[in-house]
């Protein structure tokens, strides 16, 4: 068995590709082994700013032979064709076997494929996998990016090292050769890395001063940055996303404490842990009172020799130009009231056809005092805040730090003493679940007249695009009227937005959505459909209560049977329904008739009452009720008699029970998954 390595060094590999592109050549390469028979299993995928790398252990050094049955012509096909096949094989007449099949008589030929070196298989698949390798951008260069076809990589490609154990596989591509020399770390080991064999690879490396390991990295960027932190009595402010940015620009990651200015933390914290995160790519800190230290924890690439103290003294310098940038937007945004900055909106489009971004405040403004009408919040102050909401996008600091909309809204609109729930809307809009009362308004008039705008226009999301963020603006309308249980029918919402024609098509959307988020909490779907079937439901509150219950009633024995017996009784309705019926007969009335006619009228009431009242589960239980008049009903009656008569009494009945049960939802909707669900057969 053999260690193969594959190391293709470059320029530096922009961060968040490192990882996507060696996990792409590992299947790659892994397919290209499959399909001459060898199942890769050891693989170590290793990629650091400046290559991506495989180590693949205990490969077979040859695959083994095979055998390939090819059928040929028929027997009776011309001598030509006969001739191609033959030149195409290799083989003669006489070698060929001649196999009778329900399609004819066809010539076979069986050719067997001796087996292949690893060497030979890998210096035929490497090259075509780096001449194709998808990145999602690459470029030319050097002298042959004069063609079109010469090597692409996503920055220039510098070396390429391909070793089965201690042999070198022989690759040449647009003058560069395989070799067994990679390098190290530029600063720590400038020096070429010579590799005897393929195994040597993490323990040369390691020597070099190069962490070859993305994960590893990441993991000591994050410990060492949490000691750091905990070394000046803080704690750091864990951020994955950020810790795994600094692994793909680092290859031998050291974590290093600075300080700036405490006068800086007078900006709002939001804009400093921006301002270093965006452009510096720092770490924040806490003190035990939870608020912003005014540390930062950079990355270095390298161990300096005076422990990083001048390294740290650049990134200070660096920060405090930064932050300096920051304050002055600040001071200058204070200056301005935020309602001053309305009239700037009118200038700013917020898409063609649907007016400016003033035009949709003013929008947002006056649904937002409905909808605050509707659940009981402050009219004028839901009005103020939506029509204050998108004042922040005229200001300097989102202009620079357009991820702080809303947050920096919310401190203006504090200084200029706005009331604290106008605060609270304006600095919450853009959050997945909105405050409550005026907040939620806010929330939900943006929400709604966003998707009412997009949708008149007929754009809406297609498959997996969706570029105007709908879908997520649906869900949040959902999110936040299930956060604070919000009676508010959304077809009012619609028409007050002012969408037309769409509104059934708007219900639909977010119907789907609903379906999706229910779905992760355990609510099927179909359920949902089975209430909507009697009649589009735009309450989600009440949709959620009877979906809800109805899930609970099917899912216990009585609703299964129960289910059962509704089940038989459409089936016999549907063979029955195009037949002749006969006047409704008085005789022969059986018990079992007589006991399910009285429980079918024991239940009017109540079921009523409890749908009008909104108790599903009481609807539930008077439903159950009839789950044991039904069975002797089955069990006891012939439902199709010879009396037409008869028989059309006992359709009636049945009709009575699909109708008390429709009133709660269309059980034919879910019938067969609950059935099948239930593990009962019957």
């Amino acid at each position: 068995m053999a260690d193969f390595l594959l190391e293709l060094r470059s320029e530096e590999i922009p961060a968040g590709l490192q990882k996507m592109a060696v996990e792409k050549l590992a299947e790659l390469l892994s397919a290209k082994l499959k399909e001459a028979g060898i199942n890769p299993t050891k693989i170590e995928k290793y990629a650091t700013p400046r290559r991506i790398a495989l180590l693949m252990r205990d490969l077979p050094a040859k695959t083994e032979a095979v055998q390939e049955e090819r059928r040929g012509p028929r027997a009776d096909a011309p001598e030509k064709a006969l001739a191609g096949f033959l030149r195409s094989t290799g083989l003669t007449k006489e070698e060929l076997e001649l196999r009778e099949t329900p399609k004819g008589n066809f010539y076979y030929a069986h050719i067997e494929k001796p087996g292949q070196t690893l060497i030979a298989l890998l210096g035929e698949a490497i090259p075509a996998i780096i001449k194709t390798f998808p990145w999602p951008k690459s470029m030319r260069w050097g002298n042959f990016s004069a063609s079109s076809e010469s090597l692409r990589w996503v920055r220039p490609l510098k070396g390429i090292v391909a070793l089965i154990d201690e042999q070198l596989i022989p690759i040449e591509l647009d003058g560069i050769t395989s070799g067994t020399e990679t390098k190290g770390h530029p600063f720590h080991h400038p020096d070429v890395v010579t590799l005897a064999k393929a195994s040597d690879y993490p323990e040369k490396m390691a020597a070099a001063h190069v962490m070859i390991d993305f994960d590893a990295r990441v993991q000591k960027i994050t410990d060492e940055a949490r000691k750091a932190a905990q070394k000046a009595g803080l704690t750091l402010i864990e951020d994955a996303a950020l810790a795994q940015e600094n692994a793909g620009l680092t290859e031998w990651p050291v974590p290093l404490l600075g300080r700036f200015d405490e006068a800086y933390l007078a900006v709002p914290r939001e804009v400093i842990q921006l301002t270093m995160r965006t452009n510096q790519k720092y770490f924040a800190c806490t003190d035990r009172n939870q608020d912003l230290a005014a540390v930062f924890i950079c990355v270095a690439d390298m161990e300096a020799q005076d422990g990083g103290k001048e390294i740290t003294q650049g990134n200070e310098k660096v920060l405090s130009a930064r932050l300096a940038d920051a304050r002055f937007f600040w001071e200058q945004d204070l200056k301005i009231p935020l309602e001053d900055w309305l009239p700037r909106l009118d200038s700013v489009l917020f898409y063609e056809g649907m007016g400016s971004v003033g035009d949709k405040a003013k929008r947002i403004a006056h649904l937002s005092g409905y909808i605050a009408d509707q659940i009981g919040a402050d009219r004028k102050q839901a009005e103020r805040a939506g029509l204050l909401a998108k004042a922040d996008l005229a200001s300097n600091m989102v202009g620079e730090f357009p991820e702080l909309q809303g947050v920096m809204g919310g401190y203006y609109a504090k200084a200029g003493n706005e009331a604290p729930d106008v605060v609270s809307a304006v600095s919450g809009q853009y959050q997945a679940e909105a405050g409550a009362g005026v907040a939620a308004a806010v929330s939900l008039a943006d929400r709604i007249d966003s998707l009412a705008c997009f949708f008149v226009r007929n754009i809406r999301p297609t498959g997996s695009k969706d570029p105007f963020a709908l879908r997520r603006a649906a869900v949040q309308i959902i999110q936040t009227i299930i956060a604070h249980q919000l009676r508010l029918p959304l077809t009012p919402l619609f028409e007050k937005a002012g969408a037309g024609d769409q509104i059934e098509s708007l219900l639909a959307f977010i119907t789907e959505r609903l379906k999706v988020q229910q779905r992760e909490a355990g609510i099927r779907y179909d359920l949902i459909d089975a209430v909507l079937a009697l009649g589009y439901e735009d309450d989600v509150i009440r949709l959620l209560a009877r979906v809800q219950a109805l899930q609970s009633f099917i899912e216990s024995e009585d609703g299964s049977d129960l289910l059962a017996g509704y089940r038989r009784a459409v089936n016999i309705l549907k063979g029955s329904e195009a037949s002749e019926k006969g006047d409704i007969s008085q005789e022969d009335i059986e018990q079992p008739e007589q006991d399910l006619q009285k429980a079918l009228q024991a239940i009017e009431a109540p079921l009523e009452q409890a749908l009008k009242a909104e108790d599903y589960a009481a609807a539930m239980t008077a439903l159950a009720s009839l789950r044991q008049p039904i069975d002797q009903f089955f069990d006891k009656v012939i439902v199709n008699h010879d009396k037409a008569g008869i028989r059309s009494r006992r359709l009636a009945l049945l009709e009575q029970i699909r109708t008390a049960m429709h009133q709660v939802a269309d059980f034919s909707v879910v019938e067969a998954l609950t059935i099948e669900a239930s593990g009962r057969k019957r």
